[in-house]
């Protein structure tokens, strides 16, 4: 099962004999079924980047490969490395991830979710914030995300794979618009 705001998948209708088929587990395994080795908290932090495009307001969103294989396309975010600071941390991601310099408006809060990866049960926090564009180039971001693009504001509303990330693009929108 996937989270909202992060790498899960959509709850499936399907048995649970038919989900291990499809991921090539076996209903054999070292652990009980339903068991997690783990659980572990992570942190992050991530940005609603925007410019005055055009046609109006204009988002930033990265895109990367489900484990579908799908692009899913979100916001620039990552972990909080020792001794920084969350907005440090927001600001660092979005640089490293698109390519983009932004410096931050507001908080927009943070999101809350859950994921399993490698059997490890992990409970996520993000803080976002609104932030401007001031400089950079998508084409120099580093090799984690497949694509960058600028979306208008109402199309990226529509267009983030995760309802949280949706979420908090919708606050933004309230602030930009």
């Amino acid at each position: 099962m996937t989270s909202a705001n992060g790498p899960k998948e959509p709850p499936s209708k399907k048995s649970d004999a038919s989900r291990r088929r499809r991921s090539g587990r076996s209903k054999r395994s070292d652990q009980p079924q339903g068991k997690l080795s783990e659980t572990r908290t992570e942190i992050s932090a991530g940005g609603v980047v925007y410019r005055e495009g055009a046609d109006g307001i204009e988002v930033i969103l990265a895109a990367r490969r489900t484990r579908r294989g799908e692009l899913a396309w979100g916001l620039a975010k990552g972990g909080i490395e020792v001794d920084e600071t969350a907005e440090d941390a927001a600001v660092r991601e979005v640089r490293e991830e698109t390519g983009i310099e932004a410096t931050i408006d507001r908080s927009l809060g943070e999101t809350r979710y859950f994921y399993v990866w490698e059997d490890v049960r992990i409970r996520k926090t993000v803080h976002f914030f609104l932030m401007r564009a001031v400089g950079g180039d998508p084409n120099d971001r580093d090799d984690e995300m497949e694509d960058v693009k600028w979306f208008p504001l109402d199309r990226a509303l529509r267009r983030a794979a995760y309802r949280g990330e949706r979420d908090v693009l919708g606050r933004a929108a309230e602030h930009l618009r």
